[in-house]
């Protein structure tokens, strides 16, 4: 039955949720389904949830409510598959009456029989019947970078964060799987590796740490032409893994550590590994090793209790350690964590006004680290083409996709995939614009 329908497939939170969707892709396209990027069209529609906080909650239940609309034309079915079914399906299967499957995380193999059923019998909740498939990927970027998902899970157990109770514990796989895949995609030149926390790997699967091991076996292929290290967390970091950094010439100089505070107090409420002083002095051994790195981060402002002196606190750390970029969040108060039963919760609007205190800080940092890059030529990886700015669009080093700024550039050619040489003009403080040089 699947084979005769047109299907259409939205992915909403992470780059690990994309992953998960690329793989649903290829079960649903191997079983001869068509898709379509029109939902007008669709007579399925794939929905993968995020559910990793309130905010994201909600949109995920719009975008279904959504979707729902289409079901006055061709649409038949609606799919929610991921984490929000895979932690609320209780609440949401008798009440979201609008949705006519449900699955997990890790049901994936139930994907098509539950579809089919459900044209049989109606509603189908099938969370936590089925297991995870892998095999094969359809990738949904453009095709010279992809994402490599390397473990699933989290065993850190951070009191703000509901993951482990929706992905559940750390889960590695294995090593052999993993550079089968990375081959499997073809030549790429970035591959940028995810997971909850990347530099855990192995440690479930093998009994020690195998990160590194793993970088040089997927680095090692002739396709691949960069890795990009994302989430990994600053106790982890090693200095097998930062000589690894160092000398890996594949190895693209950056960095995402999700530091999420700087002040000890909270650092210890959160139940995060490490301290102000410990973290301080990993960034300044990073960049004593490798100078030009490019160091990215992650905050949550408004943790319960925080009080205004941290705040402060975080603001000098942000101006010490000089990180290229930041992303700055709301505490979200989350059912089912530890920290939802802390004292000290502060109002929205406080929460909102500490994020924007140090957005404005970080701001100043990252454009004075932008504004050293003008009047220089710089490596740019071409993403494409901007209609609206009619330029090209790519990326340098120190920039990783979504999360952070772009290279605007003028060129007489412009090759997704292709390396250009860009001497840059200026920066409006996030991004940068330049006109090409020569190719590289």
């Amino acid at each position: 039955m699947i084979e005769q329908k047109t299907f259409g497939m939205i992915s909403l939170g992470c780059d690990k949720n994309r992953v998960d969707t690329e793989h649903m892709l290829a079960l649903l396209e191997e079983r001869g389904a068509k898709r379509t990027n029109e939902l007008s069209e669709a007579q399925i529609l794939i929905i993968n949830t995020c559910a990793f906080l309130n905010e994201a909650r909600k949109e995920s239940i719009e975008t279904i409510l959504d979707g729902a609309t289409y079901k006055s034309g061709k649409l038949e079915k609606i799919v929610v598959t991921g984490c929000l079914p895979e932690k609320f399906v209780d609440e949401l299967f008798p009440e979201l009456t609008e949705a006519d499957v449900f699955l997990g995380t890790k049901d994936t193999d139930k994907l098509i029989e539950s579809i089919e059923e459900s044209y049989r019998v109606g509603r189908v909740n099938a969370v936590h019947t089925g297991n995870e498939v892998r095999e094969k990927r359809v990738v949904t970027t453009p095709l010279h970078f992809a994402y490599l998902k390397i473990a699933d899970g989290c065993y850190n157990h951070c009191t703000y964060c509901l993951i482990p109770k929706i992905r559940g514990k750390y889960k590695s796989y294995p090593m052999e799987e993993l550079v089968a895949e990375a081959q499997s995609l073809g030549d790429v030149s970035e591959l940028i590796l995810v997971a909850q926390d990347t530099t855990r790997y192995g440690e479930d699967l093998y009994g020690e740490n195998k990160f590194v091991e793993l970088i040089r076996r997927i680095t090692s292929l002739d396709n691949i032409e960069s890795v990009r290290l994302l989430y990994c967390y600053p106790d982890a970091i090693d200095d097998r893994l930062i000589y690894e950094l160092k000398t890996n010439p594949k190895l693209i100089h950056y960095l995402d550590i999700p530091l999420q505070h700087s002040e000890n107090r909270v650092l210890k409420l959160m139940n995060r590994r490490g301290t102000r002083e410990e973290n301080l002095a990993l960034l300044e051994k990073i960049k004593a090793e490798i100078p030009d790195i490019a160091i990215r981060s992650t905050f949550i402002a408004g943790f319960p209790s925080e009080t205004e002196e941290e705040v402060e606190g975080m603001i000098s750390f942000l101006e010490e350690a000089k990180l290229t970029n930041c992303g700055f969040f709301a505490y979200s108060k989350e059912p089912d964590t530890a920290a939802f039963r802390m004292k000290g919760h502060l109002p929205q609007r406080e929460k909102d006004k500490r994020v924007r205190k140090l957005y404005r800080t970080q701001k100043e940092i990252s454009k004075a680290f932008l504004l050293s890059k003008v009047g220089t030529e710089i490596d740019v990886l071409c993403d494409g083409i901007d209609y609206d700015r009619e330029c090209f669009v790519g990326r340098a080093y120190f920039q990783a996709p979504d999360i952070d700024g772009k290279v605007y550039f003028t060129s007489s050619e412009g090759v997704q995939g292709k390396h250009y040489a860009v001497k840059i003009q200026k920066t409006n403080g996030y991004d940068l614009f330049g006109t090409v040089t020569e190719n590289v």
